[in-house]
């Protein structure tokens, strides 16, 4: 493989990769918890793509240079990536050309030099999942952070990573021509049990401000594969707990921009999916009657999240880098008498 070209991203994103170096995770322990600075202000903000790994193809390009734009604008932190990183069939091996051609040499600009928080997608278990776990891919690009679950702390706000790929029964019971790799996960209902309980126990843990869960497959969508039934089952009752208090779901899978908000809690679903090859002409499934659709884009795009104590602010943006649609929220500040 020809050498990559990127310098290190900073002195504290390399201690973050020895937290992280000694094994991909299993889901028989606690989660693994990454610290993420905040700004000096205290604020946070960060870029949401996903379903992108097409070596520059379907605007992918088009897409991470607008993301590159952005991202100096706002001077993000870090990027997250909601899965189905590389397509069709994940990485063969650690040394897949295709890690260099659709992630180090497309997402090039110099905002984009910063940590990537990624999970996998469906689409990722069908290579050789080790490989995108493995240390050795930080080695060759410091940016690429992915493991099945885990939890970054970035001061006021916790993010949470899950693994929901092994969630979908039809992967198991219906792969059809696939082969998925689900080494590290089975026994697979003993591997769900943990990751839940993980997760309960890390939002009512949690003492940040905010609370953002980052999943692959939806839980909440119009688009073409719709609500995922099993997160609703099994993931989203723990998510919409009151004492667990998560303030967004953020997932890829439908190839589309979308934010969905519910009666049945607080929490907002964004999808953001649009990183390369969109549903463009797409059937547009119904919602249940106690969800209601905020914004739906069948096409390539972006999002972006700003964060400080007070407020959380989301803007969509297609593939030239236009909004298409923006949100936010309020929280009471904490103020303390000097």
């Amino acid at each position: 493989m020809a050498a990559l070209k990127h310098k290190p991203v900073n002195l504290i994103f390399y201690v973050y990769n020895l937290i992280i170096i000694f094994s991909t995770h299993s889901s028989t322990a606690e989660l693994r918890r990454l610290l993420q600075p905040a700004k000096p202000d205290g604020t946070v903000s960060f870029l949401v793509i996903g379903d992108w790994g097409r070596r520059g193809s379907y605007n992918q390009s088009q897409v991470a240079l607008q993301m590159g734009e952005i991202g100096e604008k706002l001077d993000i932190d870090f990027v997250i990536s909601t899965g189905d990183n590389f397509y069709d069939n994940g990485l063969a091996s650690l040394h897949d050309p295709l890690f260099q051609d659709s992630f180090s040499s497309i997402y090039t600009t110099p905002s984009l030099q910063k940590p990537w928080y990624s999970v996998l997608g469906n689409h990722d278990y069908r290579g050789d999942v080790s490989a995108q776990l493995s240390p050795m891919l930080r080695a060759l690009d410091n940016r690429w952070v992915c493991m099945r679950s885990f939890i970054v702390n970035a001061e006021i706000v916790d993010f949470l990573f899950v693994d929901t790929t092994p969630f979908v029964d039809k992967y198991f019971i219906q792969p059809n021509k696939h082969v998925y790799d689900w080494s590290g996960v089975l026994p697979r209902q003993t591997y769900l049990n943990n990751l839940l309980k993980e997760v309960d126990v890390a939002l009512r843990e949690s003492v940040a401000k905010w609370k953002i869960v980052i999943g692959h497959h939806t839980i909440k969508s119009a688009g073409h594969h719709g609500n995922t039934i099993e997160l609703e089952k099994h993931l989203l009752p723990i998510l919409r707990l009151q004492a667990n208090e998560v303030d967004l779901y953020v997932n890829g899978h439908d190839h589309c921009l979308e934010h969905i908000s519910s009666m049945d809690s607080n929490i907002q679903f964004m999808t953001s999916g649009g990183g390369s090859k969109a549903w463009k002409g797409g059937d547009v499934n119904y919602l249940e009657p106690q969800d209601q659709m905020k914004f739906y884009y069948d096409g390539q795009g972006f999002m972006s999240v700003h964060v400080s104590e007070a407020e959380l602010r989301v803007v969509f943006y297609d593939v030239f880098g236009h909004v298409l649609h923006h949100w936010k929220t309020y929280k009471e500040a904490l103020y303390f008498a000097s």
